[in-house]
């Protein structure tokens, strides 16, 4: 199947390919060689974890340099520990001592926490060098390799440090998907379907009928995911660069209390797109109670979760902690908790909800929690 190609135009930036298909890893130096942002660079630095390095590492460098880039790489832990101020501080450090220079560019060879700390060391380095995304998950390709959002993790909360800085080109290799585990692949699912939610009816009927096809990881069906998962975030990323306008918050459905899982739970207890459905469930509830959302919707999007293997988390606790870290979220305003809440699909606001109304709602959420197996 020939690759998909969906080009990225977003105001005040020059246009960038995001490329979709089976083994387009393996010509991503001719396609970096094309690109003007990269066309003379002298080295490319790629930056991977000790997870995806052994699997792709060396068709990634190969490529590059039957291209004529030199191409040093460097390797850290895997995990969202790596997104931390220590590991970007160091990868600096090496940066330098590897003597890259302003016409250098970064490739990110992994999933989101490599993109999104990969992307934030180059985006701050010499204040800013080139970058380039080869995402290998699920999650990565339908979401963070796109928009230009990088960011590092802090104590008090996730990507609470980060920069908005596009890519020059996204090499999405499909074939990448066949190493990933489980509970990665309904990690990415998850996204796929908070895209399709808050996008159109087109596409949450389209997901509802091929998500048995995606779950069996059918590779069209796959690349028709991604392909319509770029194009959304593309067109919302090209209305709201820097999420300064209010169209761009749309992307954090369901991500209000799933930060809050993430972070009390402890990071990768759950995953990051479980912890994501688990908030779209939360999140249609609430709609429910303030804007009107009818029941034949909460039902639809929990119908559609279940199909992709998302189910309820076993998961609770104390609402005045759970409050306390979506106040202290990056979304939050003036101590003010907002949602992301959708009367239908393709119909959303953000709302500013009361402190008293999210812990009556958390004390019932932890009231209908499935227990552990």
């Amino acid at each position: 199947m020939a690759a998909t190609r969906v080009e990225v135009n977003i105001p005040g930036e020059a246009p960038y390919d995001v490329r979709i298909g089976d083994e387009v890893l393996d010509g991503i130096g001719a396609w970096c060689q094309r690109t003007a942002a990269l066309a003379y660079a002298p080295q490319v630095l790629v930056i991977s974890d000790e997870n995806v390095a052994p699997l792709y590492l060396a068709r990634a460098k190969a490529s590059l340099e039957r291209a004529g880039f030199k191409v040093p790489d460097i390797v850290v832990p895997a995990g969202e520990s790596s997104k931390s101020v220590e590991v970007v501080s160091e990868l600096w450090e090496a940066m330098a001592a590897l003597g890259l220079t302003r016409d250098c560019a970064v490739l990110a060879l992994g999933g989101g926490v490599v993109g999104d700390l990969a992307g934030f060391a180059a985006s701050t380095f010499m204040r800013g060098i080139t970058v380039v995304q080869a995402p290998t998950t699920l999650l990565a390709m339908v979401d963070s390799s796109v928009g230009g959002k990088t960011g590092i993790n802090l104590e008090a909360g996730k990507n609470l440090v980060g920069t908005f800085c596009q890519p020059s080109y996204v090499c999405a290799s499909t074939d990448c998907l066949a190493t990933l585990s489980e509970r990665e692949w309904r990690c990415g699912c998850a996204e796929v379907a908070k895209s399709a939610v808050v996008d159109s009816d087109d596409f949450f009927f389209w997901l509802a009928e091929n998500a048995p096809a995606l779950m069996a990881r059918d590779t069209e069906v796959a690349t028709q995911a991604i392909a319509r998962c770029v194009v959304f975030k593309a067109d919302v990323v090209a209305q709201d660069k820097t999420e300064s306008c209010g169209v761009r918050e749309c992307l954090n459905y369901g991500h209000t209390l799933a930060h809050a899982i993430e972070k009390l739970s402890g990071y990768g207890t759950f995953s990051h797109g479980a912890a994501v459905a688990e908030g779209m469930r939360f999140a249609a509830a609430l709609a429910h109670e303030l804007v009107g959302a009818s029941l034949d919707f909460v039902n639809a999007q929990a119908d559609l979760l279940d199909a992709l293997g998302l189910p309820r988390l076993p998961w609770t606790a104390d609402p005045a902690a759970a409050l306390d870290a979506m106040k202290r979220d990056k979304k939050a305003r003036a101590g003010q908790v907002r949602f992301v809440l959708l009367r239908d699909v393709g119909d959303w606001e953000i709302c500013e909800v009361d402190d008293d109304v999210i812990l009556a709602q958390l004390q019932a959420w932890n009231a209908s929690a499935p227990k552990e197996a």
